[in-house]
């Protein structure tokens, strides 16, 4: 909305300010924040109200969880996506067609995860939306994604994938693009969905990838960096910049509650749009398996939770003491608060590899 005020910018210069993605993403990023901190306390009230019990805690998860978590209500991502989109609404350029998609993605995880949510509260169970259908749903929702991503695209560098370290590898892939950037924007959305077993866990990691992302989509959507960094142009990336302003900034907002002993939890209403959003924003720029080195905690979790299935249907025996494995690091004796901070620590030195990525070419 703000972003059509340069169109008067020829009356009032002051208003050029508004063309700068780096100013809007500021903007974003503080508006977000203001809206969940403003916000929150009322949307935890009434979440309280309704859900009476709270998120239902696993029978075979760590003990200790069952008595200290239990009646925290959960659907704490409805402030963060409503901070994000007021944030995008308000700061976004409306033309930039990568901002509509990877906000559709973004919206239409969390509805997914909301109604999953729903289930289990309203159940009391931990059997929501069944898994076939959820994943079915998801693949057909980050499937039409993929293909207008490609549309948008230069042929054929919009179905090819960037290998990192390598300025000139090009790896075209065809119509292979789409079940490929189906499967990064589903696997980051669950895996994400799969990290967030902890107060404050996911959030902060999410925050750091995100913050990553925004400096990539900046530098992969300004002609000028991009030479000199050697990496791809993407043209119209760089606003998605402003939509991981607006993330980090309701991130920031929504640990106030989620921090240990946490008011509020994100549930799949969270972590599946956040997900979501951070495997579109890594098909659009083109930084796919890059999203594999930032986002290495959540693959952890994810590869984590595989392993455990595979060996204990084919062997019987479990690898880990509990899956995910930051329950594992749990039933080795660590604390929580112990868990997330070092779980952050991980995060953070993976966001520097990701980066790194960059420049060394």
């Amino acid at each position: 909305m703000l972003h059509y005020l340069t169109n008067f910018a020829d009356q009032f210069s002051v208003l050029n300010v508004f063309r700068y993605i780096t100013f809007r993403t500021g903007g974003a990023m503080m508006t977000a924040l203001l809206l969940v901190f403003m916000f929150g306390p009322t949307l935890i009230k009434a979440l309280k109200i309704r859900q009476g019990n709270g998120q239902p805690i696993r029978d075979d998860g760590p003990q200790s969880h069952i008595i200290a978590k239990q009646g925290t209500p959960t659907m704490g991502g409805l402030m963060i996506l409503a901070g994000i989109i007021v944030s995008i609404l308000l700061w976004g350029n409306y033309s930039n067609p990568y901002v509509w998609i990877v906000l559709g993605v973004t919206v239409i995880f969390g509805m997914i995860g909301f109604y999953d949510d729903y289930l289990k509260v309203t159940k009391q169970s931990h059997l929501g939306v069944s898994g076939r259908l959820r994943l079915g749903i998801e693949f057909v929702v980050a499937g039409i994604a993929c293909v207008l991503l490609s549309q948008i695209g230069e042929v054929p560098f919009s179905t090819s994938l960037t290998v990192p370290f390598f300025k000139d590898i090009l790896i075209n892939l065809g119509w292979f693009f789409i079940p490929f950037g189906a499967f990064v924007i589903v696997g980051a959305g669950n895996a994400v969905n799969l990290t967030d077993g902890l107060d404050g866990l996911a959030i902060v990691p999410v925050m750091i990838a995100a913050g990553s992302f925004g400096a990539i989509a900046y530098l992969s959507g300004n002609a000028i960096f991009a030479d000199y960094l050697q990496i791809h142009f993407v043209r119209g990336t760089g606003e998605l910049a402003v939509i991981c302003g607006a993330l980090i900034g309701a991130g920031l907002g929504f640990l106030w509650f989620n921090a240990p002993p946490a008011s509020i939890f994100m549930g799949d209403t969270g972590s599946l749009a956040l997900g979501g959003m951070l495997g579109a924003i890594a098909v659009a720029t083109k930084h796919e398996i890059v999203l594999a080195i930032i986002g290495g905690l959540f693959v952890l979790e994810a590869v984590s939770v595989i392993v455990q299935v595979i060996s204990f249907k084919l062997t019987g025996k479990r690898v880990f003491r509990m899956a995910p494995i930051h329950h594992h690091f749990e039933q080795l004796g660590w604390t929580e608060a112990q868990v997330v901070v070092r779980f952050w620590i991980i995060a953070f030195v993976l966001a520097l590899a990701g980066l790194a990525t960059l420049k060394l070419r």
